[in-house]
C-alpha cells in the first residue's frame, strides 16, 4: 500500500497530467474536420425491438459513396498522424530493430528439409528447400516477387510425402481466399495445375504422391467475393496433371450448409480422416474413408458432443486429443473395429493443466499443455505411461515437435515476451535440447522485467495477466500503459516476442496483457465462462485488470489505453462504451461491432457459436446490451480512438468499423480525437506485408503518445 503522505502530491501531478493531455489533443484536434457521414432512415424490427441503423449504406464498401468516405476518413487520419512530433522516429527505431534473420521451424519429407526465413524486412518470408539436412539452401518460392507492393502472401502448403512436390495456396490483398497450385521441387516450375475458390482449408497429399485433399467453395455471385455467405463447403480430391474441374468430390453435405471439412491422409497412408467442422464451436464430428480399398465415407463420431483432434494412428486403433468429460483435454484410443463409446479407452487422463495438442513422434506422444497461460511440454509412451517433461529456456510459447514415429528428434520453436523466437533441436534419445537458428537483436533483455499476476474479476473470479516494462519502473501513477485483451473463440493469449511492444517499452509504456475468460488458457470452461449469455464477463474482466494497474499505481486513467483486435476489436469497443472515463486512447482493430448483423456476411455465420444471433429473441437482448455500434451514446466525452480496418477484410468486413466509427464521431463530445485509419490491398491480418505492418505499429504508437501525455521520444 502506498503510503498517504504521497496522496497530496501524486494527485497533484495526476491533476497536470490531465490538462497536459487536454491541451495536446486540443492543439491536434483543432486541426480536424471529419468528414460529412450522411444518415439514413434505416429501423430495423427485432422481435418487437426498433433499431435504427443510420450507417448501413457504409456497409456497401464498394459504393462510390463509400469509396469517397473511406478516402476522406484517411486523408484526415493520414495528415493527423504525419504532424505527430515523433512519428518519423517511433517508425525508423521499429525498422531498425525489426531487421533482424526469423527463422521457421523446419520439416522434412523424403530426403529433402524445408524452412522459412526471413531477411529481416522482407515483406513476406521466404521458403527454402535443401537437398538433405546439412546442403545448401535454395530459395524455392519467394513470396515477394508474386506482387509489387508484397500484398500476395502464401497461405497453407503441403509437401508430398517423397519430398517431390509441394502445393501451395496464395492470397491475395489479405483475403481468406485461396489458389493452391503445385511445384515441382526439384525443378522450382509450377506445374499447370491451379485450384480457385478454396477458403478455411489445408491441401493432404495421398502417400504415392499422385494427389492431395482439399476444401472448396462453388464460386461466388459476381461481386460479392468479399462478402458473400460462405456456405456448402465440399471435399474434393484433386489428382496432379488434372484440372479442377476433373476433381473428384470426395464428400458433400446439400443438407448441412453450415458443415465444413477438413480431410487429412494418416501418416501409413491407409485413412483419410474428415474433421467436420460446423462455425467457430470447438465441437466436431469425425469421419474417415479407407483409401485402401475405395469403401464409402464412416461416420465414425457422428455426434458433435466435444472437440475430438486426430493425433495419429496404429492400424485400426486412432488416437484423439478430446475435451469429452475432460475439460482439460485428455488422450483416448478409438477402435474403428469395435467403434462404440464402451470400448473406448484412455491413454492419457485429465490433467490440472489443459492439454492444448498432441503429436506422435519417436514412438512417443508429444503431448503441449498449458499451465497458467504458458507452455509445457511432456512426453508419453503410447501405452499413456509418463516419461519425461522437456526443459525449456523459461516461461513461453512452444510450437512445432511435428515428425515421424521413426525419428529420433524433432525442431521446435520457443518465444516469450523477452525471448525472440528461436529454433531449438531436439534429441529424444539423450532428452536434450539444442539451438539450431537464433536470431540477434539490437536490445538487452537484462534491461526488462516479466511478471505475471493474478488480479479479481467483477464476480470474484482470479485472471491472470502478464506484465512487461523496463526494470526499475516507478509505481506513480503515470505511466503509459497498453492493456491487451482478446477473449473469445477458445484462443488463448501466451507469451510472445514482439519488437513493436518492445519500442513501446523503450518509449516508457507498459505492455499489461489479461488472460480473460472466453480464452482458452483453462480449458473449455474458462471458453464457456465468457461465450454466449456469459459474454459480460469478458468485458467485466478487462475493465478489472485496468482497474487493477490504476490501484496498483501502474497508471492512471488519462494514461492508460486498451488494445484488441478482431474478438479484441469488439472487446476495446464494448468497454470504451461502458467505461469512457477508464481510458484515455482505444486502439480497436478489424473489430466486431455491429453484434446484430455480423453473421450475414461471409464466414461471420460460424461465430454464432460463440456470440449467439440475434435471430434469437433471448440472444438478441444479450447482443443488443453491449453492441458497440448500438450502445454509442450521443454526447458521451470519450477517450482517443483509432480504430483501424482494411479494404480486403473478408473476415470482419469493413463495414463494421466504417460505421462504428462514423457513429463514434457523431457521438463524441470531448476534445479527444476519433480517427479511422484504412488499409487498403490488406485484409484481416494474415499476409500483411511488413512495410504495412511496421507503418501501422508506428502510427498507433504515435497516436498514443499524443493522446497519452507523452513525452517525444528519442532513440
Amino acid at each position: 500500500m502506498r503510503a498517504m503522505s504521497s496522496r497530496p502530491g501524486m494527485l497533484a501531478g495526476l491533476i497536470v497530467l490531465a490538462l497536459l493531455v487536454i491541451m495536446n489533443q486540443r492543439s491536434l484536434a483543432e486541426k480536424l474536420h471529419y468528414p460529412p457521414t450522411p444518415t439514413a432512415e434505416v429501423v430495423d424490427d427485432y422481435h418487437g425491438t426498433k433499431v435504427t441503423d443510420p450507417y448501413r449504406w457504409l456497409e456497401d464498401v464498394d459504393s462510390e459513396q463509400t469509396r469517397a468516405w473511406v478516402e476522406a476518413q484517411n486523408e484526415v487520419t493520414f495528415d493527423y498522424l504525419e504532424k505527430i512530433p515523433g512519428r518519423e522516429a517511433i517508425e525508423a527505431r521499429i525498422t531498425r530493430l525489426w531487421n533482424y534473420e526469423k527463422y521457421g521451424v523446419p520439416w522434412r519429407a523424403g530426403e529433402r528439409t524445408f524452412f522459412f526465413k526471413n531477411d529481416g524486412l522482407q515483406n513476406q518470408s521466404v521458403l527454402y528447400v535443401q537437398n538433405d539436412f546439412d546442403g545448401e539452401p535454395r530459395v524455392l518460392i519467394d513470396p515477394n516477387r508474386l506482387s509489387d507492393d508484397g500484398t500476395v502472401a502464401l497461405g497453407g502448403l503441403s509437401v508430398s510425402e517423397d519430398g517431390h512436390f509441394l502445393a501451395y495456396s496464395t492470397s491475395e490483398a489479405g483475403s481468406d481466399w485461396r489458389v493452391w497450385r503445385v511445384r515441382d521441387v526439384s525443378t522450382g516450375e509450377d506445374l499447370d495445375d491451379e485450384i480457385r475458390w478454396s477458403k478455411f482449408s489445408g491441401a493432404s497429399w495421398t502417400k504415392d504422391g499422385s494427389g492431395f485433399f482439399y476444401s472448396a467453395y462453388d464460386a461466388p455471385v459476381e461481386g460479392g467475393e468479399y462478402d458473400q455467405a460462405n456456405y456448402y463447403q465440399k471435399l474434393y480430391f484433386h489428382r496432379i496433371g488434372s484440372s479442377q474441374s476433373d476433381d473428384e468430390l470426395v464428400y458433400e453435405r446439400p443438407d448441412q450448409k453450415e458443415w465444413g471439412f477438413g480431410g487429412m491422409v494418416t501418416e501409413d497412408g491407409r485413412f483419410l480422416i474428415i474433421s467436420v467442422w460446423q462455425g467457430t464451436s470447438q465441437k466436431n464430428r469425425v469421419f474417415y474413408k479407407d483409401l485402401s480399398s475405395g469403401a464409402e465415407v464412416v461416420e465414425l463420431i457422428p455426434d458433435p458432443d466435444a472437440d475430438y483432434t486426430f493425433v495419429g494412428n496404429d492400424g485400426e486403433t486412432f488416437f484423439f486429443r478430446t475435451d469429452l468429460d475432460a475439460a482439460r483435454g485428455r488422450l483416448i484410443a478409438v477402435d474403428i473395429r469395435r467403434p462404440q463409446r464402451e470400448s473406448w479407452k484412455e491413454i492419457v487422463g485429465e490433467d490440472e493443466d489443459v492439454l492444448q495438442g498432441a503429436s506422435i513422434v519417436a514412438d512417443r506422444f508429444v503431448c503441449s499443455y498449458m499451465h497458467n497461460a504458458h507452455d509445457q511440454i511432456r512426453l508419453y509412451a503410447l501405452d499413456g505411461t509418463f516419461d519425461r517433461e522437456v526443459e525449456l529456456p523459461t516461461l513461453g510459447s512452444v510450437g512445432g515437435f511435428q515428425g515421424k514415429r521413426t525419428d529420433k528428434e524433432a525442431f521446435y520453436s520457443f518465444t516469450s515476451f523477452l525471448y525472440p523466437t528461436t529454433i531449438y533441436r531436439y534429441d529424444f534419445e539423450t532428452d536434450s535440447s539444442e539451438v539450431f537458428r537464433a536470431p540477434a537483436l539490437d536490445f538487452d533483455a537484462k534491461d526488462y522485467s516479466t511478471e505475471q499476476v493474478f488480479y479479481s474479476s467483477k464476480d470474484g473470479t482470479k485472471i491472470p495477466m502478464f506484465l512487461v516494462h523496463r526494470r526499475g519502473l516507478q509505481r506513480d501513477g503515470q505511466n503509459p500503459t497498453l492493456l491487451y485483451g482478446y477473449g473469445g473463440f477458445n484462443i488463448s493469449l501466451t507469451p510472445s516476442f514482439s519488437v513493436s511492444r518492445l519500442v513501446w517499452m523503450e518509449m516508457g509504456g507498459v505492455v499489461a496483457i489479461a488472460n480473460l475468460r472466453g480464452g482458452g488458457e483453462f480449458g473449455e470452461e474458462w471458453h464457456r465462462a465468457g461465450m454466449l449469455g456469459n459474454k459480460q464477463n469478458v468485458f467485466d474482466d478487462f475493465i478489472a485488470a485496468g482497474e487493477w494497474l490504476i490501484d496498483r499505481g501502474y497508471t492512471s486513467p488519462p494514461k492508460l489505453a486498451c488494445q484488441g483486435g478482431s474478438n479484441g476489436g469488439l472487446l476495446v469497443g464494448a468497454v470504451v462504451n461502458q467505461r469512457p472515463d477508464l481510458w484515455g486512447a482505444a486502439l480497436p482493430a478489424v473489430g466486431v461491432m455491429d453484434m446484430l448483423r455480423f453473421h450475414r456476411f461471409t464466414i461471420g455465420w460460424a461465430w454464432v457459436s460463440d456470440y449467439g444471433s440475434s435471430d434469437d429473441p433471448e440472444q438478441f437482448e444479450t447482443l443488443y446490451r453491449y453492441s458497440p455500434y448500438h450502445n454509442l451514446v450521443e454526447g458521451t466525452h470519450y477517450p482517443a480512438v483509432l480504430v483501424t480496418t482494411a479494404d480486403h477484410d473478408d473476415r470482419v468486413v469493413p463495414g463494421h468499423s466504417f460505421k462504428y466509427a462514423a457513429r463514434l464521431q457523431a457521438c463524441q463530445a470531448g476534445e479527444a480525437p476519433v480517427l479511422i485509419r484504412i488499409e487498403t490491398r490488406a485484409g484481416h491480418g494474415a499476409g500483411k506485408p511488413t512495410t504495412k505492418r511496421i507503418a501501422e505499429a508506428a502510427d498507433a504508437w504515435a497516436f498514443l503518445g499524443a493522446n497519452l501525455g507523452m513525452k517525444t521520444p528519442s532513440f
